[in-house]
């Protein structure tokens, strides 16, 4: 609401009037505090509350101590601190050293308070108002507190308003302003529902901790099936030390990207959706966005993936004792979807079974990765025809180097690599997490170190105990001297040579289950196997709903709202697994994964690439807000780690990079296109702005040069949407090509609102940019229009982007209006010239501003982009719903002036009141410049030199879209006797300026005298402005033109004749050569100041564009802003 709604609405709040010496007046302000009656009324106040601690029900504080009843239920939000969700279960009576004179303070005891189970008072005794006692004083100046910088309420503890500026600077006669939340932090329509999902859910929620939540589930979904079917056969194509090395490689990008995870994670809160809301509240939106999508669906995929893996190990097994149910395929797929409905169920069931199933899943893996570690000490004789010896140093030497067989290291690499990702799984389940900030890095870089430790332990067991090759024939042993024995197995009395025709089945190279013969005990091996595959699965088919249901809330993609709703205490998106479940299955029932499987890996690695660049751009922006906790990364190694992953992703497979870069660049450029409805303070709004200043500062140590000259306008415009005619037309020349500034000088009755000017200036930003209007919106408060004006004049812009050219409307009704109003525009100009602007004069016939027209309801017709009640903008921080139609309980009462913006003031239930035939002419030539000009003429009239501006401003018209098949025409002054000479003179000079003409009029006849009923038309026109110093006194004469400086005197008027028919003389001419053109440039004529009464000068102005197509009188600062010189 606004302020003075809001200070407005206190008083029917107040309670009936009780003794005047209990508290104050209901209309006396809330801040009118009486320090000294204060003091001294102290004791006694505290004494007799002390006395008679249980007041009656019509005494204000302790009727409040239940903050859901009395006049704060539903008000506490007008409250000095309004506590959100405020809830005091305990019942505790209020303490009597709570409540100080009139006005309540808080007790020390719940000063600062969050959650540390202390309690909270919330009572109020004045218009929901008390005050802290602060320093032992009582003021409602606030002490740093934790509460006052929350932006969502429980678990965390309680939301509360620091006091507004307003409230501790404005006069105490003033009704301060409501400042809305502390600084600005407007919450999203999304984070809006967060809190109330939070206020309901927080009771009872399953939350995590790092083991639980990050160590454990990382860890599961790192050990995935490559553990313990693939991991052997790759130390026999790399050898052990190329293993190692492969391990070490992945290690490496996937400990970057976790120390990256980690600084984002330790940057601020962090809710639910895991890598999305790292890289969306880090990048933005667009990156955020393409990659939650597709992030989300490999996670999706991922679950067949690994179901598939589970399946097939379970028709393998049934194969060995003849158990099939149809074919091998058809196996398959039944029991990979019988497996995932069973993983549907425990995930429905509630995030606490699944975690009861992941620690008994990591158990049954521990236990079979120690079985394998067990089986490795204990040499079998049985087993050495199968490769397997016990640890060997001879063994171990040959199988140090690599023996590629079809392979390169590249694509051995590929084929671990995946079995590295899954650091992400702790990270995705953020929103379930008691402390992620401390959980994520913790479990993470944990899981990392752990995993890859076992992982390099297994490769290294591996290489030392088994062979490459073994026959699996107990009768393959040495009997004698063997020439072709060269081999390990050859020193421990095998002779295996025959596998070099490559028919043997066991040995590192060969088998896959190998070491489920090497273990102690070969079931658990496979009962490792499910385990890794099922936890692996579980985890993502958790991960997927978590990270869709994080996008779906934040709108990214309107059509997708439907997945954003959770249900129960711990908000699951059941909606989310179902989806999760159908797209799995459909991969499942597909079974053939060899295609996809590069495609997910890839999109992991897109998600790693994101979040380590996420880390660089941050440090990059270099932005206050960027304060992550954990210390231990480094902008260029994050750096490194994102060239990495996309190195990654083209070594495992070319093609499905090429097509993840394709998906993310083309979901980019929609979340791009559709402009989201949020602000998150990303990174690339901090480089912009970093980017954007280093470059202002840059450009003020170079000096001007006039071919990199533009118009850079300040327009005086009012409202921007009160005279869109003279925007659209500045705007035409000015887009990607100079700065427009929107001048408006606002002139108040009363005491200037600042706060209003503030939010009117962040509202018609916001205009200017959803009109696609590139400009900038800058109010003022001035005594008149001039003075307004100079301000603008020095002070709008920045460094080298400051305006240098004024653009005004001509004043239409000049000479029906008071003329200190015509002195005042007369002398923008002259200020204009003053401070070396040029000077740029629109005139339409039917008029500009057309706020009148709007204020009568047919605003809509201009403003039909303004979005429905309640919905925020994501350029501003501006609060729609205050000023928006559709809730009329929250309308705005601040604006009240004559000078109202028609956006304000809306009601679409009010019929529309019909239009003058006026009105409808000037609507219509309000909108003349937003539509295509078609092929008309654009008539320059240079008919002085002032630098070339009068020619510039044409020429980058002409350049535009809407004005690109309109021709330029010159008109220029000469003598009847050398027409020929001056036309070629300035053909050449404008073939020297490189710029284009379709013809070109010299007019001899400019000198000629006007008919003599213009001239007739000019003399009714200026008579009654007269000063007529000849028909009195000089001294009159003299007082007279003191006090009205604009009156023409006699000897001004016989003067400047000639100057006079000039005018009206060319405004003949323009009739007869340019009454069609679609836009008319023309010289502006100048008055000398001091010299030249403004009323003449707007009389030669009216003369000379009257009855004319629009109009534009130019006048550059004659400095030359054209060149022929490269």
């Amino acid at each position: 609401m606004s302020g003075n709604t809001s200070s407005t609405s206190a008083a029917p709040r107040e309670k009936p009037k009780e003794e005047p010496t209990a508290s104050p007046k209901a209309n006396q302000s809330r801040f009118q505090v009486d320090l000294v009656a204060e003091a001294a009324a102290a004791s006694a106040a505290d004494k007799s509350k002390s006395d008679a601690p249980s007041a009656p029900s019509d005494k204000p504080a302790p009727a409040l101590s239940k903050p859901t009843e009395g006049p704060t239920g539903g008000e506490e939000a007008k409250g000095r601190f309004r506590v959100v969700n405020f809830v005091d279960p305990s019942g505790v009576e209020i303490p009597p050293d709570a409540v100080s004179d009139a006005d309540t303070i808080k007790s020390e005891g719940s000063l600062h308070s969050s959650t540390g189970g202390q309690h909270h008072y919330y009572y109020d005794t004045h218009t929901n108002t008390y005050y802290l006692r602060t320093f032992g004083h009582n003021t409602i100046d606030a002490v740093p507190n934790i509460d006052f910088y929350r932006q969502t309420v429980a678990p965390l503890g309680e939301k509360l308003i620091r006091p507004s500026l307003s409230e501790l600077h404005d006069e105490l006669d003033k009704e301060p302003f409501d400042d809305g939340l502390a600084n600005g932090e407007e919450l999203t329509p999304a984070e809006e529902a967060a809190v109330i999902e939070v206020t309901k859910e927080s009771k009872g929620a399953v939350k995590f901790g790092w083991i639980k939540g990050v160590l454990v589930r990382c860890m599961l979904n790192i050990w995935g099936v490559m553990l313990f079917i693939r991991m052997t056969w790759i130390v026999g194509q790399a050898g052990i030390a190329l293993t190692c090395v492969i391990i070490l490689m992945a290690m490496v990008v996937t400990t970057i990207t976790g120390l990256s995870t980690s600084a984002i994670a330790t940057n601020g809160f962090v809710r639910g959706g895991g890598a999305y809301y790292l890289i969306s509240r880090s990048l933005g939106p667009e990156f955020g966005g393409s990659i939650g999508l597709i992030f989300a669906f490999a996670n999706a995929v991922a679950v067949s993936m690994y179901v598939v893996g589970f399946a097939e190990t379970v028709v393998e097994l049934l194969s060995t004792i003849d158990a099939h149910m149809t074919d091998e395929l058809n196996d398959i797929r039944i029991v990979g979807t019988l497996t995932v409905i069973l993983l549907l169920g425990i995930s429905v069931a509630g995030m606490e079974w699944e975690a009861k199933a992941q620690i008994v899943l990591l158990v049954i893996l521990i236990a079979a990765i120690c079985n394998y570690y067990i089986g490795s000490f204990i040499p079998m004789e049985s087993k050495e025809s199968r490769g397997f010896f016990g640890y060997r140093a001879e063994i171990m030497m040959e199988n140090m180097v690599p023996d590629f067989r079809g392979e390169t290291f590249f694509s051995v690499f590929a084929i671990f690599f995946p079995a590295a990702t899954g650091i992400l799984a702790g990270a995705n389940i953020s929103g379930d997490l008691t402390d992620p900030q401390s959980a994520i890095p913790k479990g993470t870089l944990l899981a990392i170190l752990v995993t890859g430790l076992v992982y390099v332990g297994v490769a290294i067991s591996a290489g030392a105990c088994l062979v490459r090759d073994a026959t699996g024939n107990n009768n393959d042993t040495i009997s004698g001297q063997s020439v072709n024995c060269t081999d390990a197995a050859c020193k421990l009395g095998y002779d295996f040579s025959s596998c070099k025709a490559g028919n043997c089945k066991f040995g590192l190279q060969n088998d896959f289950q190998i070491m489920s013969m090497v273990s102690g005990f070969g079931p658990l091996i496979t009962a490792g196997v499910f385990s890794a595959t099922l936890s692996s699965a579980l985890a993502s088919l958790v991960s997927a709903p978590k990270v869709f249901q994080a996008l779906c809330k934040d709108n990214i993609y309107p059509g997708l709202s439907m997945f954003a709703k959770g249900y129960g205490k711990n908000n699951e998106p059941l909606r989310g697994y179902v989806l999760t479940f159908c797209i799995a299955l459909a991969f499942i029932l597909i079974a053939e994964l060899n295609v996809i499987a590069p495609i997910i890996s890839n999109f992991f690695l897109a998600s790693y690439a994101l979040i380590n660049f996420s880390v660089f751009h941050a440090s990059l922006a270099n932005s206050p807000g960027w304060r992550p906790s954990f210390k231990y990364y480094n902008m260029w190694v994050s750096l490194a780690g994102a060239v990495l992953c996309c190195v990654v992703m083209f070594v495992i497979n070319w093609w499905a990079a090429l097509l993840t870069n394709v998906i993310v660049m083309a979901l980019y450029i929609y979340v791009s296109y559709k402009k989201p409805d949020v602000n998150w303070g990303s990174s690339m709004q901090a480089l912009t702005y970093h980017q954007a200043l280093t470059h202002c500062l840059q450009l003020t140590g170079v000096e001007d040069h006039v071919k990199n000259f533009r118009p850079q306008c300040l327009v005086m415009s009012g409202y921007p949407n009160s005279r869109p005619v003279l925007l659209n037309l500045v705007h035409a020349f000015t887009k990607s090509m100079g700065l427009m500034v929107c001048g408006h000088v606002r002139t108040p009755t009363r005491r200037p609102n600042f706060k209003e000017l503030a939010n009117d200036q962040a509202r018609y930003q916001r205009w200017l940019l959803k009109n696609r209007t590139k400009a900038f919106y800058t109010p003022v408060f001035a005594e008149d229009l001039r003075q307004g004006t100079q301000y603008l004049l020095q002070a709008a812009g920045l460094g080298r982007l400051r305006p240098n050219t004024l653009v005004i409307g001509f004043k239409n009704n000049w000479r029906n209006g008071d003329m200190k109003d015509v002195e005042t525009y007369i002398n923008m100009i002259h200020d204009a010239f003053d401070f070396q602007y040029g000077a740029v004069i629109l005139r339409l016939k039917e008029g500009l501003d057309i706020s009148h027209i709007q204020g009568q309801g047919q605003d809509e017709l201009l403003s039909s982009q303004e979005k429905p009640s309640g919905v925020k903008d994501i350029v501003v921080s501006v609060d729609l719903s205050r000023d928006s139609d559709g809730d009329s309980s929250r309308a705005s009462s601040r604006v009240s002036t004559a000078q109202s913006s028609p956006i304000i003031h809306k009601d679409k239930k009010i019929p529309p009141v019909p239009l003058s035939l006026a009105d409808q002419r000037l609507l219509e030539a309000s909108q003349q410049f937003q539509r295509k000009q078609g092929k008309g003429t654009v008539d320059v009239w240079w008919l002085f030199d002032d630098g070339g501006l009068t020619l510039l401003i044409p020429y980058l018209l002409t350049n535009k879209k809407k004005w690109k098949e309109c021709k330029i025409r010159v008109f220029i002054g000469g003598k009847i006797n050398r027409i020929d000479h001056d036309r070629r003179a300035m053909a050449a000079l404008l073939s020297k300026f490189r710029i284009g003409f379709s013809d070109i009029t010299v007019l001899g006849d400019i000198n000629v005298k006007p008919k003599k009923e213009n001239m007739a038309d000019f003399e009714e026109m200026i008579e009654p402005y007269k000063l007529r110093e000849d028909d009195m006194e000089q001294e009159a004469a003299e007082r007279l033109k003191a006090e009205e400086p604009w009156r023409i005197t006699d000897n001004e008027l016989e003067l400047y004749r000639a100057k006079t028919n000039r005018q009206v003389r060319l405004n003949e001419l323009l009739k007869e050569h340019s009454s069609t053109a679609n836009l008319i440039v023309m010289s502006m004529p100048l008055a000398r100041k001091g010299t030249v009464s403004s009323a003449l000068y707007m009389a030669w102005l009216e003369a000379l564009s009257k009855e004319l197509p629009p109009i534009l009188l130019v006048r550059g600062n004659h400095q030359s802003v054209l060149t022929f010189y490269s």
